[in-house]
């Protein structure tokens, strides 16, 4: 008769669980754990604690995606955040965020329009190219805007191998850089009141500024006695040639080009000047709301004008400012103001135009207008004393030698 095979017997007593060899991984340490274990893959095992806090987790994501899709989303806290950090999630669900910053243009061309805050601004540069490391770079030409096609090529090949980063500062007509085949540099400027332009260079050219009785000698030393005290009515009544056409065209070229139909009053040259400023302008401002002008510049080139506007509120520089007021200025008439307005009508429409987009830009950025809707064409219109300074201007008759900038450094 056959024997029964004895099975064998485990250490802590009763028959051995695993007859034919322990599994992968070793034997369970005790003879009851092997109970508390489920097999769900031949050779993966978990503890029904292990599964237990599975499908506790698994419960919880399903009621959190539950309460998002009810919720209509994330919260706008989370979403705050994600486009702060440039979270990858935000860009999938929402698509590119705004830039937390501008790209930081290594090239960027001042082409000051005379008698607009210039010196204001080029003092400020100074004081800021010093603080930030940037490259500021100057002309030792003061009188002349307007460039031949070799001149043009000269000063853009000049201004393209300065050292970057660098802002170029001149009074001259706006540059194609890319017809000359250079890269096209990010423009800025400044513009005023056409008028209180046309006031402020006429006297200036005359008395000068509150930096010396002379200046005025100094800078204009053929004028004759009868022109230098000439009448500002008598001048524009009489249509001599300084208040008239085409001297009294001067902001649209800074913006139209160095074509010469540039400087013929007209809607050709006024569109052309709109045509650049939307397309190669980053910001032209209003001298009228300079510290406005200044915030925008500080947002939109923060590598340049970080700190400009607490600067420009610096008591120190505001009394340097103050010295180069013009002096002596008056008010023309009624009748005289009229005239002028017709005249330059088109200025008045560019003016208009810019002081528009200006505006809008500081709506997007939550800066109130002083003037809400103003309008585009004055029926009536007379100068009055701006609050901002006015810089000297180095260039206003292309005839005239000026003395080198008295701040050059």
């Amino acid at each position: 008769m056959k024997k029964k095979q004895q099975q064998p017997q485990h250490p802590g007593g009763g028959a051995d669980p695993w007859p034919h060899g322990a599994p992968l991984g070793g034997a369970p340490p005790g003879l009851g754990s092997w109970k508390r274990r489920v097999s769900l893959l031949p050779f993966v095992r978990f503890s029904l604690r292990d599964y237990g806090f599975c499908m506790a987790t698994l419960l919880v994501f399903c009621l959190g995606s539950l309460f998002y899709q009810l919720g209509g989303g994330p919260p706008r806290f989370l979403l705050d955040l994600r486009q702060y950090l440039g979270n990858s999630t935000y860009l999938d669900d929402h698509g590119p965020p705004p830039s937390k910053v501008l790209p930081f243009p290594s090239q960027v061309v001042y082409n000051r329009v005379g008698k607009c805050g210039s010196r204001t601004v080029v003092l400020l540069l100074r004081i800021l190219s010093e603080k930030h490391g940037f490259n500021l770079v100057t002309s030792d030409i003061h009188n002349k805007t307007r460039l031949t096609k070799n001149e043009q090529m000269e000063l853009i090949k000049n201004i393209s191998t300065a050292e970057q980063p660098y802002l170029f500062t001149r009074h001259v007509h706006f540059l194609n850089f890319s017809r000359f085949g250079g890269d096209q540099p990010v423009y800025i400027n400044i513009i005023r009141d056409p008028v209180n332009r046309f006031l402020s260079n006429y006297f200036f050219r005359r008395f000068g500024d509150w930096r010396g009785e002379q200046n005025h000698m100094i800078r204009t030393p053929s004028m004759r006695q009868e022109e230098r005290y000439l009448d500002i009515n008598e001048c524009i009544l009489e249509n001599y040639p300084e208040c008239s056409n085409p001297r009294l065209f001067y902001i649209i070229p800074y913006f139209c080009g160095q074509h010469p139909r540039c400087r013929e009053p007209g809607e050709w040259a006024l569109e052309r000047a709109k045509l650049n400023v939307n397309e190669n302008f980053l910001l032209v401002g209003i001298l009228e709301e300079l510290e406005d002008v200044l915030l925008l510049l500080e947002r939109f080139l923060p590598h340049y004008f970080k700190g400009v506007l607490s600067i420009y509120k610096d008591p120190e520089h505001r009394k340097l400012g103050n010295m180069t007021v013009t002096v002596k200025k008056t008010v023309p008439s009624a009748e005289a103001v009229q005239i002028l307005y017709q005249r330059m009508r088109y200025e008045y429409e560019f003016y208009h135009y810019v002081k528009e987009q200006f505006h809008l830009l500081k709506r997007k950025f939550g800066l109130k207008s002083r003037v809400s809707h103003p309008p585009l064409r004055p029926q009536f219109f007379i100068p009055t004393p701006l609050e901002t300074e006015e810089p000297i201007d180095d260039e206003e008759q292309d005839d005239e030698k000026w003395l080198e900038d008295i701040y050059k450094r």
